[in-house]
């Protein structure tokens, strides 16, 4: 079966902030907006960005493998060569990481390379990619 795009709407505090971060640094094509939304082609996805100024960014974390992770954040299951790809970049664009680029899960079922990072509206992204694309769902 083909994977069908997800849709996300997400809150930011700042349109053109996000414009920069998602349609800049991230290289996703802008698609429709208004005043108050624009949406973006995320690695085929859609997801738009809101304006609402008291709902935007993380505010709680949970405990995975020894990390703080974001509880409400998103992303994409990239390659390992697209997740290299964009940790270098990020790194060059001196992105503060909330968890830095690293393989979680070492040597257990589900073992993945793992980076978190805000959007400057303080929305957390979270990006990983598997050496075995088949131990995504793995128990």
């Amino acid at each position: 079966m083909a994977l069908q795009p997800f849709h996300l709407a997400f809150p930011v505090d700042n349109l053109a902030k996000a414009r920069a971060f998602y349609g800049g640094l991230m290289g996703c094509p802008e698609g429709r907006s208004s005043p108050e939304w624009v949406d973006f082609d995320f690695y085929g996805h859609q997801i738009v960005a809101h304006l609402c100024l008291d709902e935007a960014g993380h505010h709680n974390t949970s405990a995975v493998d020894g990390d703080n992770v974001p509880v409400r954040h998103f992303g994409v299951v990239l390659t390992m060569a697209q997740w290299d790809e964009l940790a270098a970049k990020l790194k060059k664009a001196g992105t503060k990481f909330v968890i830095e680029p690293h393989i979680r899960f070492k040597g257990e079922v589900g073992e993945q390379a793992t980076m978190f990072f805000l959007d400057p509206c303080g929305n957390a992204l979270e990006f990983k990619a598997f050496k075995d694309m088949g131990s995504l769902f793995a128990k």
